[in-house]
């Protein structure tokens, strides 16, 4: 699925072809993709009313908060029929789920198969290009959105990620004031880490990568950490996606791919994840996995070792 990283990389290679562009159309080839990951099934009239809706829109920014990526349209751009209700405007929402992709494409290129919705656009020199939505499992989805004050912040995000939490790369973000919290709670440190309503963006990969990086066990539980071992380990996360960033995330097989349709190779840089049985990159010892907090979890007994207290 992708994570932070992934869902970065992707924002950074649309924002230059989407900020100033408008949208002149929308073709939704699957109506399940209007849904969301607990709810497929969507009303009869969602297309329609989606497809009314968002043309005219003019889009003013490419945002990001943990995995949630939305388009902020310019005020008055766009009419849905609830429009005065939402005061601070709305965002076209574009989820990656576990294998969405979001293409740039000329009207020429051909279709990809997993295609869900075409998005008609125009930039501001006037040019046409396609955004294409694509997504093989479809547990993704699109949507217009009103924009509204996010949890956490008073950072305005697309109404889907009001819930989550801020992520490490946000202004504002305080790791040390979140490790003190997380001191407060009996919980393992990668279930905290994988809580969206704590910390958002990170997933298994990073979560593994960062307990890693800072030494700490992941069934480690957090009342029995140092605050400072907390905060150490939530700074090492954010340098961690990074790295990842930098290298375009991790791509594991074809479901993540960039804007231009191009692989992230941050998986050679891996320290743990995914390598039980291997050795150390670090010290030699053999890498284990176990399951913890619901999902497997890779770590080095030697460079994480499974203290008492901390």
């Amino acid at each position: 699925m992708p994570e932070l990283p992934e869902v970065e990389h992707v924002r950074r290679g649309l924002e230059p072809w989407a900020v100033g562009s408008r949208i002149e159309s929308l073709r939704v080839l699957d109506p399940r993709i209007l849904g969301t990951t607990s709810k497929r099934t969507v009303d009869a009239t969602a297309v329609d009313r989606l497809t009314a809706s968002v043309p005219g829109g003019l889009v003013e920014g490419a945002c990001r908060r943990g995995k949630f990526m939305w388009l902020p349209l310019a005020t008055g751009s766009v009419f849905p029929d609830s429009a005065p209700e939402v005061p601070a405007g709305w965002a076209v929402a574009l989820h990656l789920g576990m294998s969405g992709q979001v293409r740039i494409h000329t009207a020429d290129d051909a279709v990809h198969r997993h295609t869900r919705a075409v998005f008609d656009m125009r930039s501001a020199d006037g040019a046409p290009w396609q955004m294409r939505f694509v997504d093989q499992r479809i547990f993704g989805h699109i949507g217009l959105e009103p924009l509204v004050t996010g949890l956490g912040s008073p950072r305005l995000v697309a109404a889907s990620a009001a819930r989550i939490a801020p992520d490490p790369f946000e202004d504002g973000f305080d790791a040390e004031g979140l490790a003190r919290t997380l001191k407060g709670r009996r919980t393992a440190i990668k279930a905290a880490l994988l809580d969206q309503g704590v910390v958002s963006g990170i997933g298994n990969i990073y979560a593994d990568e960062a307990l890693f990086a800072a030494g700490v066990h992941p069934a480690a539980r957090t009342d029995r950490l140092r605050i400072s071992r907390i905060e150490n380990t939530l700074h090492a996360a954010r340098a961690v996606m990074a790295r990842a960033i930098e290298a375009g995330g991790t791509s594991f097989d074809e479901l993540y791919v960039n804007v231009n349709g191009e692989s992230g190779y941050f998986d050679r840089s891996l320290g743990v994840y995914g390598k039980a049985g291997s050795p150390c990159t670090r010290c030699g010892e053999t890498v284990r996995s176990s399951t913890i907090a619901g999902r497997t979890s890779h770590w080095c007994p030697s460079c994480q070792k499974p203290q008492r207290r901390y």
